[in-house]
């Protein structure tokens, strides 16, 4: 058995399970169903652990023998004195959608006041190297939305996520930026400034990484998840055959929400996708 600290929230253990070696979010979600918390799941020995079925040696051995305390203290004092919310999976401010998602993450890191379950949201993603058709597409798009109180999600990339969230600042359409990255940064830098308006704007920035995550290629497919399981639906603009956008809009197929593409020219690449 672990020596876990003591007079910590079980938000601190949640997000100590979410790093733990070997233990993925169905794993944990799981556990915690089991046991009925992640705080208990940490006073079990490994050989406790094991009694739950399907339980690999090397994660309940993981969990046994977590002692990373110091980083999920740095993760937490970091929140808190930068004003990001710690939301786990089953509070109510947790996206309801996500919730519907059995790979939802266990813990998000938000900055911003958005309405993570506002009553239609829409993820619009697309290529990075946008065209001047996908930029004023999305644009016009967006200001045909203002009457319909929709808040939009991206991924703050370069090209039609950028495109997405500039127009929405500008029309004052409440928007949302899931990150490939801890909350201590913005990538790509470039985009700062609109991070910054966004969530001066009602809007809000969301990670499931720690502060310690640096912005490597393999976070965006994996926080395209959220982009699409947050939202009723997902919308691509331009996009190749192949890449992060048709990730997400399988994802947000595979979740039964809808998917809607903006065509482009026959024999464009970057419209292929779409098309």
């Amino acid at each position: 058995m672990t020596n876990i600290p003591v007079n910590k929230d079980e938000i601190f253990f949640r997000i100590a399970l979410g790093e733990a070696d070997n233990v993925g979010i169905k794993t944990a979600k799981k556990l915690i169903s089991h046991f009925g918390s992640a705080q208990e799941v940490f006073r079990l020995s490994g050989r406790e652990l094991m009694q739950v079925q399907g339980m690999a040696h090397n994660r309940a051995a993981a969990i046994a023998g977590f002692a990373n305390w110091d980083k999920v203290e740095k993760e937490l004092n970091y929140a808190e004195k930068n004003g990001i919310k710690a939301i786990s999976y089953s509070d109510s401010l947790y996206p309801n959608r996500l919730k519907h998602c059995e790979d939802g993450p266990l813990v998000i890191f938000v900055k911003g006041d958005a309405d993570l379950s506002a009553n239609r949201m829409l993820s619009i993603v697309g290529t990075r190297r946008v065209t001047e058709y996908g930029k004023s597409m999305t644009r016009n798009l967006i200001e045909t939305l203002v009457p319909y109180g929709i808040t939009v999600v991206s991924g703050l990339a370069y090209g039609v996520d950028g495109e997405a969230h500039k127009a929405c600042v500008d029309f004052g359409i409440p928007t949302i930026a899931v990150l490939g990255h801890g909350l201590n940064k913005i990538y790509p830098p470039v985009h700062t400034r609109l991070a910054n308006e966004m969530v001066e704007k009602g809007g809000a920035l969301i990670s499931e990484f720690s502060i310690e995550s640096k912005p490597d290629r393999e976070n965006f497919p994996q926080r395209n998840r959220i982009v699409a399981g947050m939202c009723d639906a997902t919308l691509v603009v331009e996009s190749a055959a192949r890449g992060g956008s048709i990730i997400t809009a399988e994802l947000a197929n595979d979740y039964h929400r809808d998917v809607f593409a903006i065509p482009g020219k026959v024999g464009d690449l970057r419209s292929e996708g779409c098309n």
